[in-house]
């Protein structure tokens, strides 16, 4: 039998909402595919609706809302590294999305998309936990804003119920005495699915730590923050004694598996080596 799926193009967000509000689970949203077109060429997805937003141009865009930036969900990767917000703001960002595919899917993948896949691998993730984003949903019943640190639930699981879509994410902007980020580890250095991504937001006055954001891909099931080592550094002097500290700690806070990238050892020593290595740079 061939599987022939369908698929519908609404031209506003109402019509979205509407269309979601009929179909509930049974249609799947669609816009770069980049994601989406892999797991159907594998078959690997069950859905046969489609809902093609890629013409929602409302959905697009990076906003400066003064101490916050607004990033349409189908903003592309593309406009996040040319966009001089995103890089006087949240350079980690424009790091992270340079890792991300190779132009064609930078071109097409959206930052929205990444963050809806819920793939633990996500290259945007730690960065948008360390900045302790926030994501807009919206369904017809309404719009709500949730913490992105609480956006995962499980492994490839959300809060969104089967009529919600994503929006937008607000972050905010790096202060003058804050710096952030991004590290990943790959089997190359783009184009590959990581074996570990860092990404760390911290502020510092001379030679002293006033707090710092650590989050972490790949490791667990979901994106996560390393709040054991946040707590070590926090209001700590940088020096080689609090690194080496911190090294280890961070290696045995996370619990990382054994798969086909990598292996659990590799993942905690890699882990412990790039958060020394950042905080190296910051001396």
């Amino acid at each position: 039998m061939i599987y022939a799926p369908t698929a519908v193009a609404p031209t506003s967000l109402d019509e979205v909402y509407e269309l979601l509000s009929e179909r509930g689970g049974r249609a799947k949203i669609i816009a770069g595919g980049t994601d989406l077109m892999v797991a159907l060429n594998a078959e690997s997805l069950n859905a046969k609706e489609f809902i093609d937003i890629w013409r929602l141009n409302e959905l697009r865009g990076i906003d400066d809302e003064g101490e916050t930036i607004r990033i349409g969900a189908l903003t592309t990767y593309t406009q996040l590294i040319k966009s001089p917000l995103i890089l006087s703001s949240v350079p980690a960002l424009v790091e992270a999305s340079r890792t991300i595919g190779a132009i064609q899917i930078q071109n097409r993948g959206t930052i929205g998309g990444n963050i809806v896949n819920a793939s633990p691998a996500g290259d945007s993730l730690p960065v948008l936990a360390a900045f302790d984003a926030e994501v807009e949903i919206g369904s017809i019943r309404g719009v709500r804003r949730i913490d992105f640190n609480q956006f995962y639930i499980g492994y490839r699981q959300t809060v969104m119920d089967a009529d919600e879509i994503l929006l937008a994410i607000r972050m905010r902007k790096l202060n003058p005495n804050e710096q952030s980020f991004f590290f990943k580890v790959g089997t190359r250095r783009a184009q590959a699915i990581s074996k570990i991504v860092t990404a760390v937001k911290i502020g510092i006055t001379g030679a002293e730590i006033n707090f710092i954001n650590i989050a972490l891909g790949s490791v667990a099931p979901t994106v996560i923050r390393a709040k054991l080592t946040e707590s070590l550094l926090t209001n700590a002097p940088l020096d080689t004694t609090i690194i080496e500290r911190a090294r280890r700690t961070i290696s045995q806070e996370i619990a990382p598996i054994t798969d086909v990238r990598s292996t659990e050892h590799y993942r905690r020593t890699v882990a412990g080596n790039a958060l020394a290595k950042i905080l190296r740079r910051l001396m």
